[in-house]
């Protein structure tokens, strides 16, 4: 499923050298993702799976346009945040474990997604296995928010899916497509390594060529973003790193329709739609790329993004996850904000992976070690 020329992903990329004010941009940029992407989630949560006729019977002909009830509160998040979260938490593990030379990025985050498994079978966090780092110990994680059949059956088995042997292979759910942005704000990585990694962990649970190949672009697509490149040359980068990929036909052409869409004019929920439903990863994609391009600021392009026939809360994360990394933290709308569910624990989560990338040696090197850092995310 990948060419035989792409790089592994356990492949050891070179440290940055960062200033203080870069150090600042990149965690207003990865905080950005993080809650824009959980702003998305839950703008859509609410009409998910709805047709539009339905959508505009409940809040008016315009659709949702503010956080509305979902799962017993306003601001709710859904299983694509949950495993966002934790495909963040096995990204810092990934750099923890790089000093013992233990290196393989893709078993970190396997082993985050299965202490996510654990959140939806357990009643609560064990606080005896002091493995699991503090985000398995946040007690407001340990529900089911819809999270799909596939991704369950995939992380209740230990063994990990590979890109040899990929779990559920015909399947072209958008559900790891959710989980991905994260791998696009390893921006210290080379592109072809960003999406090489992604490609690999979206395997674990959805390895369908067009689910793992839309996993890889949405994590150039971040990771361009992040970098401060403009929206129109990270998709330009993404779209030359997809040609060389056996199987990415039906990605590159959602991203060329969505390029299509942009210039056909004012954006409405009927063009939206006619990219997809958001129901399968490209089609996903496409709504996302297209809303951040057309959105006059992130409250409108995720406005249009959770508008439609389709999997809302889906398109409405990637969406929200691209529009955070391109503008940063002081875009999001403070309303949705303040709503938000578990916006302390993304907050502290975002800060710690900026905190890793930026000053991880310093925080666990041969001859360091921050106190507690290793108590949060234990190199077990």
């Amino acid at each position: 499923m990948s060419s035989p020329a792409a790089p592994a992903a356990t492949a050891t990329p070179a440290s940055p050298v960062w200033g203080r004010a870069e150090q600042q941009d990149f965690r207003s940029r990865v905080r950005g993702a993080l809650l824009g992407g959980a702003i998305g989630d839950a703008l859509g949560a609410p009409v998910d799976t709805l047709p539009m006729s339905a959508v505009r019977e409940t809040h008016g002909f315009a659709g949702v346009l503010d956080l509305a009830p979902a799962h017993g509160r306003r601001g709710a998040i859904t299983a694509a945040t949950q495993l966002t979260l934790f495909t963040v938490d096995g990204l810092i593990r990934a750099q923890v474990r790089r000093d013992t030379g233990a290196w393989h990025p893709p078993t970190d985050v396997h082993r985050a997604y299965l202490r996510w498994s654990a959140t939806q079978h357990d009643w609560g966090p064990d606080e005896r296995r002091a493995e699991d780092g503090w985000l398995a110990r946040e007690e407001w994680l340990y529900v089911r928010r819809s999270p799909g059949r596939e991704t369950l059956n995939a992380f209740r088995d230990p063994a990990m899916g590979t890109l040899d042997r990929p779990r559920n292979p015909d399947s072209t759910d958008p559900a790891a497509l959710a989980r991905s942005a994260p791998f696009g704000l390893l921006v210290g990585w080379e592109p072809p390594l960003v999406l090489q990694l992604a490609v690999e962990c979206a395997a674990q649970s959805h390895g369908h060529p067009t689910s793992t190949l839309s996993c890889g672009a949405l994590a150039v697509l971040v990771h361009g973003l992040a970098r401060g490149e403009g929206p129109a040359a990270a998709v330009q980068r993404t779209l030359a790193l997809l040609a060389t990929r056996p199987g990415s036909p039906p990605v590159t052409a959602a991203l060329h329709t969505a390029l299509e869409a942009v210039r056909q004019g004012t954006p409405t929920p009927e063009r939206v739609a006619s990219l997809g439903d958001g129901h399968t990863p490209e089609g996903a994609l496409a709504i996302a790329v297209y809303c951040a391009l057309v959105g006059e600021d992130i409250r409108h392009g995720l406005r249009l993004a959770v508008n439609h026939d389709g999997a809302s809360a889906t398109t409405g994360a990637l969406c929200g996850a691209l529009l955070g990394a391109m503008h940063g933290e002081t875009a999001l709308p403070p309303g949705w904000l303040a709503e938000l569910e578990g916006r302390p624990t993304v907050l502290a989560l975002a800060d710690d992976f900026a905190m890793e990338m930026t000053q991880g040696p310093a925080l666990h090197g041969p001859t360091t070690s921050a106190p507690g850092w290793l108590a949060r995310y234990p190199r077990a």
